[in-house]
């Protein structure tokens, strides 16, 4: 039988961040007790509905099964500056932000989807920026997430810190990429960075961690979701097989 999926919106008032947050979750169109699921959280949500086709794309993959049920959770951004602060690893809004996934996401999520909580898996993706915030919030809360999808993350010391105090993540699936033109990506603050070089040194300290890692450079690959979609069968793929 052909999966379909069905998109339903709904609202968290967050009492971390003060304002009203949108939950974008696409899910197979009828639940079942019977089934277990794994729910993908996504930062730029909307970015990886639009842009990325997740939500086409995993209905294919099911068919073809070569992916398993999971039920895919986007989370967007008001503006950029908004993405900075909530994403950005020294952003102002940054822990509120974590602190409302940990406390107030994922508590609601469980409650939504009708799984055994006990035997559900979680994983958190993100490109750019909010691959940083999947890759620390992964790390952070190993009990919580298996799995983090990291496409282009900004990387500083900061990041590579907090890597390599990190406990043993012998837990956790990594899935890695960085184009390998993505030498000058131009930043919201308005400044360019080399993502390259940091991304290779993430690569290295994330081999020496202990997680299950995929790493990939893509070939001519610049700082766009041209080069992340596609790439997306073989993320969903790699995480979700």
């Amino acid at each position: 039988m052909r999966r379909k999926g069905k998109m339903i919106e709904k609202e968290i008032n967050s009492s971390f961040l003060g304002e009203t947050m949108t939950l974008q979750i696409y899910h197979p169109e009828v639940f079942s007790t019977a089934y277990k699921y794994e729910i993908c959280i996504m930062q730029d949500g909307k970015d990886y509905f639009q842009m990325g086709r997740i939500a086409t794309l995993s209905d294919k993959l099911h068919d073809e099964k070569e992916m398993h049920n999971v039920i895919f959770v986007g989370i967007h951004y008001k503006d950029k500056y908004d993405r900075r602060e909530k994403y950005h690893p020294s952003g102002e809004q940054n822990e509120a932000y974590t602190d409302f996934l940990i406390q107030e996401v994922v508590p609601y999520l469980d409650e939504l989807i009708p799984a055994n909580h006990q035997e559900k898996s979680r994983s958190i993706i993100g490109d750019s920026l909010a691959g940083t915030l999947a890759l620390m919030t992964a790390m952070k809360y190993p009990d919580l997430f298996d799995k983090a999808g990291i496409q282009s993350p900004y990387v500083d010391d900061k990041v590579l810190a907090h890597v390599e105090q990190a406990k043993p993540l012998s837990t956790l699936d990594i899935y890695h990429t960085i184009g390998t033109e993505e030498t000058e990506v131009k930043m919201s603050d308005g400044n360019t960075a080399d993502f390259v070089e940091p991304n290779r040194k993430l690569n290295q300290t994330l081999e020496n961690a202990g997680a299950a890692y995929t790493y990939h450079e893509l070939e001519d690959g610049i700082h766009t979701w041209k080069y992340w979609q596609n790439d997306m069968r073989r993320l969903l793929t790699t995480l979700f097989d």
